[in-house]
């Protein structure tokens, strides 16, 4: 494995490099999640892993909504396979809420770890704030499994300011710390700038976990170039706006911008603007891009041996945002 720059995960003491793997794509095409993308074999899966951990990239994402448990099974699979102990890497998984009440998060709990096998969950998320529990009552139970060593750290994702300070404030009377709030966040999505959430992240040292990072492939140009093959994907994406044809003209300034650079630099458009979301601001923020194939994964993790000028930093934070504001 090569060594890979490690930073802090909020204020525990797990220590992950600014690029983990996102393995929603390791689904099994099972349930809604899982028809975004096409079924994998294992054998690829094991490569996409062993790619990553090669390259220095010490984690990877998962959820219990990623194929009902089939992500948590490949993940673990291929890491067993590889001859990965327990601890060698960090395993974030989430709880899914919709429907549930704070118990379920008890009550669940053992059949993540049955999914994941002798790996242990690391970080363990709330999925969304979609539980017919209060925030607190859910950071209560989570507190719970942290107390009872169960998990090491305790994240959200796609939590609010509001939220998210609630579930900070419930866990610090515990003398806790929320660790993480997984958003959405790419150069053509920065809500989290404007919203408040990336400021009281800053502010209280809660790490945000981009996840689509690349606008689910849109940043890497292929689509542009390409359009035709959005219609060849699995699942809904084909139907979000963000692949009409208007949007892919909107937003083709910012692919040129990006290749222009990329040029420069003997990469690709999806390597800058992977690059650009984890050095924007220092180490506040990680990503989580997923890899389907196992050249992705390879182009994932080239992408910190990618060094920027400040003045391309803010040629492409003009023109992102020029674009959004349209």
């Amino acid at each position: 494995m090569l060594t890979m720059r490690k930073v802090r995960l909020g204020r525990t003491d797990l220590k992950i490099s600014p690029v983990g793997l996102g393995c929603w794509q390791f689904s099994g095409g099972k349930g809604i999640s899982g028809s975004y993308w096409q079924k994998l074999n294992q054998e690829d899966v094991q490569e996409i892993i062993s790619i990553s951990l090669k390259a220095g990239i010490n984690w990877f994402d998962t959820a219990e909504v990623y194929g009902w448990g089939n992500s948590e099974r490949s993940l673990a699979a291929g890491l067993k396979g590889l001859g990965i102990k327990p601890g060698d890497v960090v395993i974030a998984s989430k709880w899914f809420p919709l429907m549930r009440t704070a118990r379920s998060i008890i009550n669940t709990f053992p059949a993540r770890s049955v999914c994941l096998g002798e790996y242990d969950i690391d970080l363990y998320q709330i999925h969304l704030p979609g539980s017919f529990s209060r925030i607190s009552t859910q950071m209560q139970r989570m507190a719970d499994l942290l107390e009872q060593h169960k998990i090491k750290a305790i994240g959200v994702s796609n939590f609010n300011a509001r939220q998210m300070i609630v579930a900070h404030e419930t866990l610090a009377k515990r003398g806790m710390v929320l660790a993480s709030n997984q958003m959405r966040y790419s150069l053509l999505n920065r809500d989290i700038e404007k919203n408040g959430v990336l400021a009281a992240a800053k502010e209280l040292g809660i790490t945000i976990i981009a996840y689509s990072p690349l606008a689910q492939g849109l940043l890497s140009g292929k689509f542009h170039e390409h359009p035709e093959e959005i219609k060849s994907r699995p699942g809904p994406r084909k139907f979000l706006k963000q692949f009409k044809s208007k949007n892919i003209e909107k937003t083709r300034p910012l692919i040129e911008l990006l290749k222009k650079i990329a040029d420069k630099k003997g990469k690709s458009p999806a390597q800058i603007a992977l690059s650009w979301l984890i050095n924007r601001h220092g180490d506040s923020i990680v990503a989580i891009p997923g890899a389907s194939k196992p050249k992705h994964a390879e182009t994932n993790a080239q992408v910190l041996s990618i060094k920027f000028k400040a003045s391309e930093i803010e040629e492409l934070d003009s023109l992102s945002t020029r674009i959004l504001g349209n």
